[in-house]
């Protein structure tokens, strides 16, 4: 019993976890600096600053295609 619960909440990821999730799903370099980035790009954030990995992919699908 006395491992520490390893598993993450994917809606609601502070930015250095999705950096490090990202980062293992995708093998691309990714950073905290990089999702702030995008946070000041627009990317969406939950009201206490974490990240909704789904909504932060369906904008990066959006932002891919050009926008709206």
């Amino acid at each position: 019993m006395g491992e520490t619960d390893a598993r993450v909440n994917p809606t609601a990821l502070t930015p250095a976890d999705a950096a490090r999730l990202l980062l293992a799903a995708g093998g691309q370099h990714i950073s905290v600096e990089m999702l702030e980035a995008d946070v000041a790009a627009g990317a969406p954030t939950n009201a206490n600053g974490t990240f909704n990995l789904m909504h932060y992919a369906a904008w990066l699908v959006r932002e891919a295609a050009g926008g709206d």
